[in-house]
């Protein structure tokens, strides 16, 4: 696995901090990338108008993604202003370290 710490670029925002995400090294595609990045982070991808490797390069293809290393910061850039932009938390069983197995007490 590959894990890179993402974020949403938002200057605004007073804590605005990273997350870690894992991404499977034999799918390390610009596609794959957008999917998991926007689903931890409950954004839609079509409101994405970019993904920037900080500090100021801007991923573009899977070459890119594939140039990658442990723990680089990457920031989601998004088109819609901020007023407008309403975040989907997701949910428990979305998320990927959920178990759903493990969350099943049993008495």
């Amino acid at each position: 696995e590959l894990v890179l710490k993402v974020r949403i670029q938002n200057p605004n925002l007073r804590e605005n901090d990273f997350i870690e995400i894992e991404l499977d090294r034999q799918e390390l595609t610009y596609k794959e990338l957008l999917r998991v990045s926007c689903c931890e982070l409950g954004v839609n991808p079509e409101h994405v108008q970019k993904i920037r490797k900080l500090p100021n390069t801007m991923l573009r293809k899977d070459k890119d993604v594939a140039r990658l290393q442990d723990f680089q910061e990457l920031e989601l850039v998004l088109t819609v202003s901020d007023k407008n932009l309403i975040f989907r938390v997701p949910t428990l069983s979305e998320r990927s370290g959920y178990n759903k197995k493990a969350s099943q007490l049993t008495y």
